[in-house]
């Protein structure tokens, strides 16, 4: 069952084209993977996918219903995009809490729960502004996670993690398809690719490549 059809996707910034004409599909219950260079479009397409950008042309469809500006159909979408942002002198049982009562998803079981699967401590008074890069990306992951979203979109999702957090993430990940999340992964590294991609397309010059 597709989850995500993109189909003739162009996108534009003054005279550059980022995106021209990108389709692709993505399979429920998979991990897709998304490669390229620095600027191939990745970021943008993934800011796309999930409503933050409107394509110039063509058409998105998330579980089956299209994605425009007059209806979000991203729906319990996780998404990490970009180095995400925290409240410095919180901690991250502080900062997801917060983040879940203004939505009111969730309540604390289920942030707690989000940052023990992420490897953080619920229970650590730890302030944000004291954390390492590597922290900060496990707590981006959990914050991604802790709604329990059927699609996630992660974007270089292993940035700043040492080699254990690298380890503990790809576990986390493949877990987390089993139990029928759908995962589209861009990333640099090859390795995390051939490890966790049931598929994976590759964008160059603006156009995507099987």
């Amino acid at each position: 069952m597709k989850i995500i059809e993109v189909e003739n996707v162009s996108k534009s910034f003054s005279d550059r084209k980022v995106l021209d004409s990108v389709s692709f599909t993505i399979e429920k219950e998979t991990i897709c993977g998304l490669i390229g260079r620095n600027g191939s479009g990745k970021t943008v397409l993934m800011k796309c996918i999930c409503g933050f950008l409107t394509p110039d042309s063509g058409s998105i469809r998330i579980r089956g219903r299209l994605q425009n500006r007059k209806q979000d159909v991203s729906g319990n979408m996780g998404i990490i995009i970009e180095s995400p942002g925290f409240l410095e002198n919180e901690s991250a049982y502080g900062n997801l809490l917060y983040l879940a009562r203004l939505r009111g998803l969730i309540g604390k079981s289920e942030v707690k729960e989000a940052i023990r699967q992420a490897g953080l401590s619920p229970d650590d008074h730890k302030k944000v502004k004291k954390y390492s890069m590597g922290m900060r990306q496990r707590l981006g992951i959990a914050q991604a996670i802790m709604e329990k979203p059927d699609i996630l979109l992660l974007d270089e999702p292993m940035n700043g993690l040492d080699e254990q957090g690298v380890t503990d993430m790809r576990t986390l990940f493949l877990s987390l398809k089993e139990n029928g999340v759908t995962i589209l992964l861009a990333s640099h590294n090859t390795e995390d690719i051939a490890l966790l991609c049931d598929n994976v397309y590759r964008i160059d010059g603006g156009k995507i490549h099987i």
